[in-house]
């Protein structure tokens, strides 16, 4: 009876997990190893390929299509009433989007049918996307090879995959339209801006590091640069002290609601719209003044001063002061929830062993806000390094108050000169590109804490 009893309270193994009933050998290393030797040399042809289609003379000139591609489709949308536009435009999104969902939802399935609808949508996915955006003309051969290439690779991989036949599929499907959207808006034009800063105005003449030169020599592109590390030094250090100062004292206060919405209404506020209030602010004339700083002035006997023209310098921190009182508000509220989640026993705990008010704050809720402190100085330096609505607004970028997202625009639609506007882009970019990594970096830390 007792070995019985045993049998029975013994828990059975569960048999080992299979990726949907695929053989165990699949996922060896070796398997592996192999299927990423096909992919990359898959890949290596279709780049390839690619690489002819754009250096191949034309021989044709009538262009290789389905009959339509999207750009006459958004032509002839073009055409149509307004009325009629928004829901072709919808119907065309909800067709999309339910094609792929149907894809995402069915394929994976295992069964006979359920692998050709894989081998059918791998092959066709391609060809029709490549024929539908028309990218290149008279290319048929190389679209297809492209297309045909693309598909056998992903057919290939979702098959062999540990997690068995449909995974992948599913994965590069539902990912596709994202990763799509996000090469053709953001990487490859940060890789075009990148080469264009070589050439000269028009785009076509090789000048090499001439326009970076001009960055750092020109009157236009030297205070663009001191002036946007002016902004990123001193905007996000006030602003989250301030922000910090508010959410101490406030979080004490009788009202601390109302009070804290006053605070971050300023941040609800637009950029061009604070910099027009700031513009009466600030505002010069001869006779009665309206701006405030200089009705100070005259009422004590002064002369008004021309606040936005004063130079080098004052005219900038001025613009930088704008910004701090609109991104103050957001300071206040992140650190003021950041204070509320510190635990009180270890305040409580540093009052017993007779710490002074200001050394709990120091050694106890500071360190206890660290990670709020960062997401807010790091937010608040990428938003000045990018600001362009306050200097368009209140100064224009003249007496020497430009910044580097001011002046990029500026040398572009005003002067028409695209290579000192992508070179400015790209210094903009490697101001950038230590605070991001810096974020990376905290993110990763804090995920290796919990």
């Amino acid at each position: 009876m007792t070995d019985i009893k045993n049998a029975e309270t013994t828990p059975k193994a569960s048999p080992p997990p299979t990726g949907r009933g695929k053989p165990a050998s699949r996922g060896s290393a070796a398997t592996h190893r192999t299927t990423l030797l096909v992919v990359l040399v898959g890949l290596i042809l279709a780049v390839a390929l690619f690489l002819f289609m754009v250096t191949r003379a034309p021989v044709e000139t009538r262009p290789t299509t389905l009959g339509f591609s999207l750009n006459s489709f958004f032509i002839w949308l073009g055409g149509l009433s307004p009325i009629a536009q928004i829901p072709l435009v919808l119907v065309v999104f909800a067709a999309v989007v339910g094609l792929l969902l149907l894809l995402i939802e069915y394929a994976p399935r295992a069964g006979k049918g359920y692998f050709w609808l894989r081998l059918a949508a791998c092959f066709v996915i391609p060809v029709l996307a490549f024929m539908l955006l028309r990218p290149y003309q008279n290319a048929v051969i190389y679209v297809l090879g492209i297309a045909i290439i693309l598909g056998a690779i992903l057919f290939y991989a979702d098959y062999r995959s540990r997690q068995g036949a449909g995974y992948l599929f599913q994965l590069i499907l539902f990912a596709a339209p994202a990763a799509i959207l996000l090469l053709l808006g953001l990487v490859y034009p940060a890789i075009t801006t990148f080469f264009q800063s070589f050439f000269d105005k028009t785009g076509e003449n090789f000048v090499g590091l001439e326009n970076y030169i001009w960055t750092f020599t020109n009157p236009e592109g030297f205070w663009s640069v001191i002036n946007t590390l002016i902004w990123v030094l001193l905007a996000p250090t006030i602003a989250t002290a301030i922000g910090l100062a508010y959410a101490v004292f406030i979080d004490r206060a009788a009202g601390e609601k109302y009070l804290k919405v006053l605070i971050f209404m300023p941040f609800a506020i637009s950029f061009v719209g604070a910099g027009i209030i700031w513009k009466f602010v600030y505002d010069f004339r001869q006779g009665d003044q309206i701006g405030i700083l200089n009705a100070i002035v005259t009422s004590f006997g002064g002369q008004p001063i021309s606040w936005l023209s004063a130079a080098p310098l004052v005219n900038t921190l001025l613009l930088v002061v704008v910004f701090i009182w609109s991104q103050t508000g957001l300071a206040m509220v992140i650190l003021s929830a950041a204070i509320k989640a510190v635990p009180p026993e270890q305040n409580e705990a540093a009052e017993l062993d007779g710490a002074s008010a200001w050394e709990r704050f120091i050694n106890v809720t500071v360190p206890g806000i660290r990670s709020s402190l960062i997401v807010v100085l790091t937010t608040i330096a990428i938003g000045a390094l990018k600001i362009y609505d306050i200097v368009a607004v209140m100064t224009g970028g003249r007496n020497d108050s430009t910044v580097l997202a001011f002046e990029m625009v500026n040398q572009q639609q005003r002067f028409q000169s695209y290579g000192h506007s992508a070179a400015l882009a790209v210094v903009l970019f490697v101001f950038v590109l230590p605070l991001i990594i810096f974020n990376v970096r905290q993110i990763r830390k804090q995920r290796e804490v919990r």
